[in-house]
């Protein structure tokens, strides 16, 4: 027997599971169902909003709604919901959080496009909600996504709208990411709140929270995702895109966010090419509760930032 082959055989398994590991930790998207009616997401700092979430999940599944969908450049089903504040008014094309959903992340959203007479679509990432998908990407291919979804919009519900993309979380990202590329004249503002620099930035930031490596996993992560999810995430990230965009553009973040930090925010904002900018950090927010603990300076900032430039 070949004993010098027993130690290369372990260090190729170990390599192997590895990738395994951080491909199914990070990128895989396990479904299941929650035993909540009304879901929230988990953490202490949520808690406390528990009542509003609640409230704005019963209000928006009561209230007159179209679903849509639209198929992605690779083949994939993605679903959302649209409702109609006014025909004609602005719409906002909504993006959630990682491993979140539509209703769970932006039901306050579309409570707030109403507070300021927007019309609202929220959809579902793929890999999320009832989209098709395994794979989440970071913004990677989502912000691809977000292309259609924008293509939808003029098509199929109004072809001279207003469009305003809007994410929280990941979904700040996505938009971030689609705002450097070449979007049609409708689209005339973007709204990121608590997003991220970038998928490397965010990842190696919460396996340092895990007292990981992060300097030594971060390439076994990335690995995974060219190797078994098919995309790099260090191809496109939004802090690059920041670098590109024109558009004008309103950062949120809560300075008590305990997964993206709200220097994040800060690195976007000050990478952002864009003449008409602003960056607004809500006290004692925590990760994408901007909105439930500063609602009227929330709907206060958008509509002074947005209403010189006519919605």
């Amino acid at each position: 027997m070949e004993y010098w082959l027993i130690p290369i055989g372990v260090t190729a398994l170990l390599f192997i599971l590895l990738i395994l590991i951080c491909f199914f930790k990070i990128f895989f998207a396990v479904r299941i169902p929650s035993k909540e009616e009304y879901p929230i997401p988990e953490g202490k700092a949520y808690e406390c909003h528990r009542p509003n979430i609640t409230q704005w999940i019963k209000d928006i599944r009561a209230m007159e709604q179209r679903d849509v969908e639209i198929t992605s450049h690779d083949g994939l089903r993605l679903t959302g919901k649209y409702y109609e504040y006014k025909k004609g008014a602005p719409i906002e094309i909504l993006f959630h959080g990682y491993k979140g959903s539509a209703e769970r992340d932006l039901c306050g959203g579309v409570h707030r496009c109403f507070g300021i007479g927007h019309n609202a679509l929220i959809v579902d990432h793929r890999a999320s909600g009832s989209s098709d998908g395994r794979v989440i990407t970071f913004g990677i291919k989502e912000s691809r996504d977000c292309l259609g979804w924008i293509d939808f919009v003029i098509k199929e519900i109004d072809s001279e709208a207003k469009i305003i993309l809007t994410g929280i979380s990941m979904g700040a990202a996505t938009v971030m990411i689609a705002s450097g590329m070449d979007l049609p004249e409708n689209v005339v503002g973007i709204l990121a709140d608590c997003g991220y620099t970038s998928a490397k930035d965010i990842i190696k930031k919460v396996m340092r929270d895990m007292h990981l490596p992060a300097g030594l996993l971060y390439p076994f992560a990335r690995l995974a995702a060219r190797l078994l999810g098919g995309f790099d995430p260090d191809s496109l990230s939004p802090i690059d895109a920041m670098k590109r965009c024109r558009l004008p553009i309103i950062f949120f973040h809560g300075d008590a966010d305990g997964f993206v930090p709200c220097s994040m925010s800060k690195e976007n904002y000050e990478a952002c090419a864009s003449e008409h900018k602003r960056l607004v950090i809500i006290p004692d927010a925590d990760h994408g509760l901007c909105f439930p603990v500063a609602q009227e300076r929330y709907l206060s900032e958008l509509c002074d930032f947005f209403g010189p430039h006519g919605f």
